[in-house]
């Protein structure tokens, strides 16, 4: 997926997606775990379906202190310019305006935040958001 909007969360240990109709299931004797990821709050427009093995199950409490087990999967992340392996857990973050958090152990392969400063990687191109005003 070339585009989704991502907030860096230093209070958060392991990276998290809003992700939709999580499945999981076997493949080969190992377990898998199938969903979509709709980039734009709202629709299906650009969405991907994604499989990738199941890493490990973790027990995360959320900001507002609600615990829950997840699934946590590798992925390949690209952000500024550099390609990276994170873990990321898979959840519903239906009510919060980012569909991905980027948390400190992914920061900690040679990213600086500066609090000071937003969308330091661009935004999606205006033909993208424009068709996705709203959504």
């Amino acid at each position: 997926m070339p585009w989704i909007k991502a907030k860096l969360d230093t209070g958060a240990r392991t990276s998290s997606l809003h992700v939709f109709d999580c499945e999981e299931f076997t493949r080969d004797g190992v377990d898998w775990v199938r969903f979509d990821v709709h980039p734009w709050q709202e629709t299906r427009d650009d969405s991907v379906t994604v499989e990738l093995p199941v890493h490990d199950r973790r027990r995360v409490r959320s900001s507002s202190g609600h615990a829950e087990e997840r699934i946590v999967v590798l992925m390949t992340i690209r952000m500024l310019e550099r390609t990276f392996a994170a873990e990321v857990t898979l959840t519903n973050r239906d009510a919060m305006g980012f569909r991905m958090l980027i948390g400190r152990q992914a920061l900690r392969q040679g990213f600086v935040v500066d609090s000071a400063r937003s969308y330091l990687g661009g935004k999606a191109p205006k033909p993208v958001r424009r068709a996705n005003r709203g959504k």
